[in-house]
């Protein structure tokens, strides 16, 4: 018989030291900590990511979102920034995780997905052998001005399932995702985890209430 496992929580668009320590005490067990993006919230500057990193736990990832595609400017990142994991928010060409893998190891390195149809399905197949987890997500970088994240648009979950189904590493899934919508996103996705900002903050900052709902709701699905 499966077993269910509860989707670990990842908490995006952290702004302080404060809002970190409230993610991880109502349950998050990952912190995002966005660099410059061209579109999207939640964007602070590189020596806060460093200092927030800092204070983060063992225990917890610390996921630094970067819109860079290439390995040095990752890695530079990454070494100011002092964070575990680094999550690409754009597409990569597969030579460069090699390159990443090399100048940051013990780093995790995940790669977004926008799901924008079945496409995203082969995308995923083929950057899962490179990267430690997938970030499934409702972005669209084909527009001018690209939308890499932080859009509060629910995706195709029937197309979301498929990739959680179709490859071998870990998936978390972004877009959308409330206290009202999280159960039934965890029976049909089935996802390793879960990633949200904007559905648990009011007026831009993190709302202990809203936490609180949204990491219950978890807890009953």
């Amino acid at each position: 018989m499966s077993k269910t496992i509860t989707p670990r929580v990842k908490i995006c668009c952290i702004g302080s030291v404060e809002e970190a320590w409230t993610a991880i005490r109502h349950g998050a067990s990952a912190l995002g900590l966005v660099s410059t993006m061209p579109s999207g919230p939640g964007v602070i500057d590189e020596s806060l990511i460093a200092e927030i990193a800092r204070h983060v736990p063992p225990g917890v990832a610390s996921f630094l979102l970067t819109c860079a595609v290439d390995a040095d400017t990752v890695v530079d990142q990454q070494r100011r920034a002092g964070v575990n994991t680094v999550q690409l928010v754009d597409a990569v060409e597969p030579a460069e995780y090699g390159r990443m893998r090399r100048a940051m190891p013990g780093v995790a390195l995940v790669q977004v997905i926008h799901v924008l149809g079945d496409e995203s399905l082969e995308e995923a197949r083929s950057v899962a052998p490179h990267v430690d987890a997938i970030l499934l997500d409702s972005g669209n970088p084909n527009l001018a001005v690209k939308e890499l994240g932080g859009t509060g648009r629910v995706h195709d979950w029937e197309v979301s399932r498929r990739i959680v189904e179709g490859v071998d590493v870990p998936v978390y899934l972004a877009g959308g995702l409330r206290a009202e919508n999280v159960g039934e996103a965890i029976r049909r996705v089935r996802p390793f985890g879960l990633d949200l900002c904007s559905s648990v903050r009011t007026d831009g900052r993190l709302d202990e209430a809203k936490l609180e709902r949204f990491f219950a709701a978890v807890g009953a699905a």
